[in-house]
């Protein structure tokens, strides 16, 4: 062949590099997913990502699809898995070689839970759910199984679904694994492979860093105060022919009571059966304004927590700080001395209902997060939906506060306590903290309730 009929061919096409070795969540690893199937189209399907180009979730014969992908992702084998994606397995929908015409917005995750529920029954385990918008009202969607561990059980199908393509049906009690390219059901050897896992390679054991963020907060002559803070209050209310503005309570003296109370002041023998009243739910006043005071003054505390080369499927995490009280986070703007100090006469409700929305906590249905004092020690409860293999997991500070009980520690003990879900084993550990400055109760008193000033 001459040499410039050589030079005239067209250069032989480059592979498309495509990277594996990252976990496929979040939306800049996602692109990188859809680019490739935009690339290569159907090529790009393997044991670890498959691709359908059109989709209805909303019919049956879709969530079928989706479900069997799920069943076959869940019954692979780790150390097969674990070679891609940290062993996550990934459909895509709405994609295709050089186009992708995504469907329609609007698909929620928890809606899809329900849809599949039927086919995968109530204990497999969770998938992720990731979306890119490709128009005004379309995009592309992101169906992630988790990893396989060892220990899981094998995973059925829980229910029959005959479509047009006999290669969507699914059988109930049938076991689907994932092929080269497609999902299909097990042969002997895979299903006997699926048994091993099961009961003989055990998962791998739960190593867990927990890391305490924000103070833990240290304040000395909290009771003082408060009692001298309720001193006043009752002598401003005993000044009778003193009703000017109080520089604590403005509305503590008789006169302005009996104006924000909407009628006649008070004879001596009603003020007197008032404050017989108010001495005797004062305990009860104190240790409401206590949390109400701490709760504004000290700044909110949180949980980090990192696994270790392995994914946590449903954790139960206890985390004890020993001597210690929790108290729910408050915004310095929700700072009110009255829920501090109750005042003897209240001012005037016009609706008569004594409901107060500024205490009203709304806790959202699955919240991971749940503090209390159990005897001495305050006790946080983390659920969260799993930990990722080396992905940081952290509670948000704006929850609770926590305050060590004697203000002269300097270190706090903190022990927790891990169960995974499906696995007996338990993870115990400890650490201690050091704690935050010491903090004198009326300087901060001060500073979280006169803070113009």
């Amino acid at each position: 062949m001459p040499a410039d009929a050589a030079a005239a061919e067209p250069p032989e096409p480059k592979p498309v590099t495509f990277a594996t070795d990252v976990i496929p969540l979040g939306e800049r690893a996602q692109r990188s997913i859809l680019d490739h199937v935009i690339a290569v189209g159907d090529e790009a399907e393997t044991t670890y990502l498959e691709v359908k180009s059109s989709l209805d979730l909303g019919s049956k014969a879709g969530v079928a699809k989706v479900a069997k992908f799920l069943l076959g992702a869940a019954n692979r084998r780790p150390h097969e898995a674990a070679r891609h994606f940290h062993g996550y397995a990934v459909l895509v929908i709405g994609a295709q070689k050089g186009s992708t015409p995504g469907v329609p917005r609007g698909v929620e995750a928890h809606e899809l839970e329900d849809r599949l529920r039927p086919y995968l029954g109530s204990q497999f385990p969770a998938f992720e759910f990731g979306r890119i918008g490709v128009g005004d009202d379309r995009e592309v969607l992101f169906v992630i199984a988790q990893p396989p561990q060892d220990g899981q059980p094998i995973y059925p199908c829980h229910k029959s679904f005959q479509g047009d393509d006999r290669r969507d049906n699914l059988e109930d009690g049938a076991v689907y694994v994932r092929g080269t390219s497609n999902t299909r059901p097990a042969r002997a050897g895979e299903v006997l492979a699926l048994v091993e896992r099961a009961r003989g390679g055990g998962r791998a054991p739960i190593d867990i860093d927990v890391e305490i963020l924000g103070p833990i907060g240290r304040v000395n002559l909290v009771d003082e105060v408060l009692e001298r803070l309720y001193q006043l209050e009752e002598e401003q209310f005993s000044k009778q022919h003193e009703p000017e503005k109080s520089t604590f309570a403005s509305t503590s003296a008789p006169l302005a009571s009996s104006i924000l109370t909407g009628g006649p002041p008070p004879t001596a023998e009603e003020r007197a059966e008032r404050l017989d009243a108010w001495r005797s739910e004062k305990s009860a006043h104190i240790a409401q304004g206590r949390e109400h005071f701490l709760g504004v003054g000290l700044p909110g505390v949180g949980v980090r927590v990192v696994s270790r080369d392995r994914f946590v499927a449903k954790p139960h995490l206890i985390v004890n700080f020993h001597g210690c009280e929790a108290f729910d986070y408050r915004e310095a703007d929700d700072a009110d001395y009255e829920k501090v100090v109750e005042p003897v006469m209240r001012r005037h409700d016009p609706f008569g209902t004594g409901f107060d929305p500024g205490e009203l906590r709304i806790t959202p249905r699955g919240y991971p997060i749940v503090w209390t004092n159990r005897g001495d020690d305050a006790e946080v409860v983390l659920t969260p939906e799993s930990f990722r293999p080396n992905v940081p997991w952290t509670s948000d500070q704006d929850d609770y506060v926590i305050l060590a009980r004697d203000p002269q520690a300097r270190l706090v003990s903190v022990t927790w306590v891990l169960t995974e879900d499906g696995n007996d084993a338990v993870t115990r550990g400890e650490f201690e903290v050091t704690t935050a400055e010491l903090i004198d109760a009326a300087d901060l008193f001060k500073t979280a309730f006169f803070k113009d000033e």
